[in-house]
């Protein structure tokens, strides 16, 4: 190789570490530091994150409970609110009625009786008709007992 060429091949080899001496930025490098988020981790607010947690633990088992307590009502709803159901209440309501009905014939009908006794799934309705009064006594199936007295004549619509 002649001079010339080793003078080339070091003009250039210098002209590029000129360049990027010149051109490249000064690097600054620091220590990395590496911290955890999490509190479970890191020890920091520990206890509040453990609140929270139990917290949102305890919401949604209170939304669990009433959406269960939510389905179990609709269930029972739709258990009484069939046709056979409806079909039972209404003739439990038409019975009742008709004996309701019979009572205050022989109340205040064309021949009232002046005491009387019915019987009704263990509890027992008793009348007495009195000069000025009925009094009419129900006794629960237990023996606890309610008394009603009704003024005969002082009444009217």
């Amino acid at each position: 190789m002649s001079t010339d060429t080793i003078l080339l091949v070091y003009s250039v080899v210098s002209l590029v570490v000129l360049t990027f001496i010149i051109f490249s930025k000064p690097t600054q490098a620091d220590e990395l530091l590496y911290s955890f988020k999490s509190p479970s981790f890191s020890g920091i607010n520990t206890s509040s994150h453990y609140l929270t947690i139990e917290n949102q633990e305890a919401t949604r088992r209170e939304a669990v409970k009433e959406e269960i307590a939510a389905y179990t009502d609709e269930l029972a709803r739709e258990a009484k609110n069939t046709t056979l159901a409806r079909f039972i209440r209404n003739l439990e309501s038409r019975i009742y009625a008709q004996l309701s009905r019979q009572m205050v014939e022989q109340l205040f009908g064309e021949t009232p009786q002046k005491q009387g006794k019915l019987t009704l799934e263990g509890n027992t309705i008793e009348y007495i008709v009195e000069t000025d009064t009925i009094t009419l006594t129900i006794t629960d199936e237990s023996g606890g007992t309610t008394n009603i007295t009704v003024p005969i004549g002082d009444f009217t619509f």
